[in-house]
Formats: structure tokens, sequence, C-alpha cells
């Protein structure tokens, strides 16, 4: 079990990768580690749902708090840094006025802005998320996927020092979510591995796991897909 301190010691925290570092990088093929997370799938408010995020120091990186603890899927999911300051919005899209198995990943609290700025609401998407559908005739590697993640075109500039978006899907989700075995790969550079969920070996349960987010990729934005798998499958409680 992670060391939970509920007020961490912010100002000795080491810095976490905002939006925009995590997704353009002045010379990609500089060598920097990968940031090494433990997830807990539990919210360190009393009656609240969500996620407790630490870094390798033990200090708080990431956390999620909803006041939603139904177990169903939220139409919308807010990424704070461990001093409650939002960086993701991940939100269910709709389809003819049914949620989709769809998502999309906002910088910022996407909601709050829109309040100020409606055209905020269209102005800041990064991420499109759409959870794979498999078909009787797909492949093996195809059958393994879990989700397609496209860079939205609004985003384009931001993501330009990694990539473009591009007609295919940058990115997909392998593997499974809720055995916490799963990977994120690059599709446009190999099919390179840039984020990891692995069961923590002393852990007991599925609430605590880790996450390996290469830097190409960011840890802001692999903590924001992670926020995106667990609300596509029911929360981390299905199979896949």
């Amino acid at each position: 079990m992670p060391k939970t301190k509920v007020h961490p010691n912010a100002a000795a925290a080491e810095p976490v990768l905002t939006v925009s570092t995590a997704c353009a990088r002045a010379d990609p093929g500089e060598e920097e580690p990968p940031t090494v997370l433990t997830v807990w799938r539990k919210s360190l408010l009393f009656n609240c749902d969500g996620f407790t995020v630490y870094d390798a120091r033990g200090d708080l990186a990431f956390r999620v708090d909803s006041y939603d603890a139904t177990g169903r899927r939220r139409a919308e999911v807010v990424l704070m840094d461990g001093a409650g300051t939002p960086l993701l919005t991940v939100r269910r899209k709709r389809r003819l006025g049914v949620l989709a198995e769809h998502w999309v990943i906002y910088d910022g609290d996407a909601a709050a802005e829109a309040k100020e700025t409606p055209s905020s609401r269209i102005s800041r998407p990064l991420l499109s998320v759409r959870r794979h559908r498999a078909s009787a005739s797909a492949s093996k590697a195809k059958a393994k996927a879990l989700a397609h993640v496209t860079p939205l075109p609004a985003s384009s500039s931001s993501l330009s020092g990694y990539h473009r978006a591009s007609a295919e899907a940058s990115y997909v989700m392998e593997g499974s979510y809720g055995r916490r075995a799963c990977v994120v790969r690059d599709r446009a550079h190999g099919d390179a591995v840039v984020a990891e969920v692995s069961r923590k070996e002393a852990a007991v349960g599925d609430d605590v796991f880790r996450l390996v987010a290469d830097p190409r990729l960011g840890a802001t934005l692999a903590m924001g897909l992670v926020v995106a798998l667990d609300e596509m499958f029911a929360r981390g409680r299905s199979t896949n």
C-alpha cells in the first residue's frame, strides 16, 4: 500500500509534467527516464470516488475526487495535480442523445472554462479515445486492442513537437485493464510502448497498480488515458 500523505509536501515534490511539456519536446531523441507512478484506485476525500497517484518519492502527483461513487460511468472526470489544480478533463461524448463509447480529453477544466468563454469547450480538445469493437474477422493483433487514441485537429499545434494528427489512430491501448496489464503503443513511431499499466508486486488486489509513462507521452496524458480506460471498462471492474 502506498504512503498516504493527505497533505503532501508539494514544495519538495518533483514537478509534474504539464500537458504542454508532455506534448511538445524540443528534442524527441533526448534520453530522459520514464516517470514511474503508483496509482491508488481511491480518493483521499471522505465519501468520494477517484484516484490518488504518487510519484517515485511517495509525494502526491495526481488526484481525482468525484462525489459520484455509484459505480456508474460518469459524463465527466477532472484529473488534478497534487494541489488540486485541474490538468485534464475526460468527457464522455453523446451520439444522438445517447452516451457513446467515445471520450474526449481536454486541457484543463473544460466545464469551468466553458462558463467563462463558451468557445473554449471546442477549442481545447487534445485527444479522442474510442473503445475498440472487435469483429468476428478481427486479427489476433486487433483482438487485444482496448481503445484507439487520436490527437484532435484543434490540438495539432500543441502536438507539433511530437507528431501531427493523422487519419489513423496515433495510439492504440492493448491488453487488459481489468487485470492491470495493458500498454499504450505509438503507432506513428513503430508501435513503441509509451505507457504501461502493471500490477504492483507488494499490493494485494487491483486497487493499487503501477503506471510507467515514457517522456514522449508524458505522465499527465498517460494518467488521462488511465482515467478514460477506467470509465470505459466500468471503472476497472470489467475483465477487459
